[in-house]
């Protein structure tokens, strides 16, 4: 399989100089290259690109407002926020827009390989350097008013074991491995999770899990 990908940034030596380590990556091919976020949304429409790798802090339509457009106009395409930025506000802002991954800049190319992975499989890949952002930002927002239902009388307790293991990062083939039941029924439990909690995708569903405590 050949992952398509489009990188996004507005400052040229870096987009061209990202999109030169990636060509030599067997399994990637960058199908282009756009300097803001208006033209990556354009560019993504013309070229459905698998992932798009986008820079935060772009002038006019920034990165963050593109990744918005992207999961509303193409929710197939997966988005890598890959930012010189690793502070709370950007962090939670990107992925509240959809993006299923964060990186920093000084990421090495092997990394943003297994990123691209993760994101394909529908796993979150965050930047381990950015993680502790993540978290805080969350413990630390503010609980919406359904936060104090106890997460028993929403969820069995299968689909509570199902919810800890997507915060911790496994795709549906590895939580069926660990809970030994088949794939079809866990993803059965994903959507049955979702719909009773209310959240859109398995971002969310991190961000609820972590409100309840379910991780530590």
């Amino acid at each position: 399989m050949t992952i398509r990908v489009l990188s996004v940034d507005d400052q040229r030596m870096v987009r061209e100089g990202l999109a030169l380590v990636l060509g030599l990556l067997p399994d990637v091919q960058v199908v282009g290259t756009a300097s803001g976020g208006e033209e990556a949304v354009r560019m993504a429409g013309e070229l459905r690109p698998d992932v798009v790798l986008m820079d935060l802090r772009m002038p006019r339509c920034d990165g963050v407002e593109a990744t918005r457009q992207l999961r509303q106009l193409y929710p197939d395409v997966k988005v890598i926020a890959l930012t010189t930025y690793a502070d709370d506000e950007s962090v939670l802002s990107a992925l509240r827009a959809g993006a299923r991954g964060y990186l920093t800049k000084d990421a090495r190319s092997a990394e943003i390989h297994e990123a691209l992975l993760r994101v394909l499989d529908d796993r979150a890949a965050i930047d381990p350097a950015v993680q502790h952002h993540l978290v805080d930002a969350i413990a630390a927002a503010p609980r919406p008013a359904q936060a104090t239902t106890a997460v028993d009388d929403l969820l069995t307790r299968r689909e509570t074991e199902v919810l800890t293991l997507i915060a911790a990062g496994l795709s549906n083939g590895e939580i069926a491995e660990r809970l030994v039941v088949s794939e079809a029924t866990v993803k059965s439990h994903v959507n049955h999770l979702l719909a009773k909690i209310g959240a859109r995708d398995r971002a969310r569903a991190v961000s609820y899990a972590y409100q309840r405590g379910l991780l530590q």
